[in-house]
């Protein structure tokens, strides 16, 4: 009988955030389960990793029938000591991420520690898919979200996915609105128009808040800005190969010199 798929589970929102559960109690029906996640909040982290200060794993009681532990670092951090520490170098079959508590679509990508961890499994030549539903409650329903889950990780161990790249999913927040479908969309066009609060604190000393607007850009029907705002699941495959192929024959037109 062949072993089951072992699968590494992890988040940004802390190893016991309601999405991560739900996430990992998905993963058991599709094989063994090995979670990895902050022991605090780390939300728009990105792709930090520590370098400056030692990480501890602990051990805890998450979900029955998964081995779970709580790292001191960020997203990328869980990754990489699970791989090389925990599994002691071994890849597992399938990276999964989330459920993020908040959305992921469009430029939030680059901000996103949840986004950042399957990135970083991609890199390790990983499958790796993120799941972000648009609601940033704590008391989230993440009834809709689990059937996309599933459907998603079943079609990722079924065909593989391509090397290098890894799986965006967002899914509209639930209004008692069935979903219509999902969508595999490339990232929309937009940006944080971003505005510095100025506070003070008991002592008086001034300290700043950041805050900002999200502003779409882009109209295109298929954009994951578009899917959601419909009422589709969006889906975007997504790279760490940053390199804007479409300027280097520009760029060669330069003339080049040093000294």
């Amino acid at each position: 009988m062949p072993e089951r798929p072992l699968i590494l589970v992890t988040n940004d929102d802390g190893i016991f955030a309601p999405g991560i559960r739900a996430l990992t109690e998905e993963m058991l029906a599709f094989g063994r389960v090995l979670v990895v996640a902050p022991d605090k909040p780390q939300s728009a982290m990105g792709h930090a990793i520590t370098i400056h200060s030692f990480l501890r794993l602990h051990q805890v009681d998450q979900v029955a029938g998964a081995e779970a532990w709580s790292c001191s670092g960020t997203p990328v951090d869980c990754v990489k000591l699970a791989i090389y520490k925990l599994l002691d170098g071994r890849k597992p079959d399938l990276l999964v991420s989330g459920i993020n508590h908040g959305a992921n679509i469009s430029i939030n990508v680059l901000y996103s520690g949840t986004m950042s961890a399957a990135v970083e499994g991609a890199m390790e030549g990983i499958p790796s898919i993120g799941f972000s539903l648009m609601d940033h409650s704590i008391e989230a329903d993440f009834s809709q979200v689990r059937p996309v889950v599933r459907n998603v990780v079943a079609n990722a161990l079924q065909h593989g996915m391509a090397q290098g790249i890894c799986l965006n999913v967002n899914v509209p927040k639930g209004s008692g609105v069935p979903l219509k479908g999902m969508r595999v969309c490339r990232q929309a066009k937009a940006n944080w128009e971003d505005e510095f609060e100025t506070r003070h604190d008991p002592g008086g000393k001034e300290y700043y808040w950041l805050r900002g607007e999200f502003r779409g850009q882009d109209h295109g029907e298929d954009t994951d800005l578009w899917a959601v705002e419909n009422g589709y699941v969006s889906i975007v495959p997504t790279q760490y190969d940053m390199t804007a192929h479409h300027a280097i024959a520009e760029l060669n037109t330069w003339r080049h010199e040093v000294g």
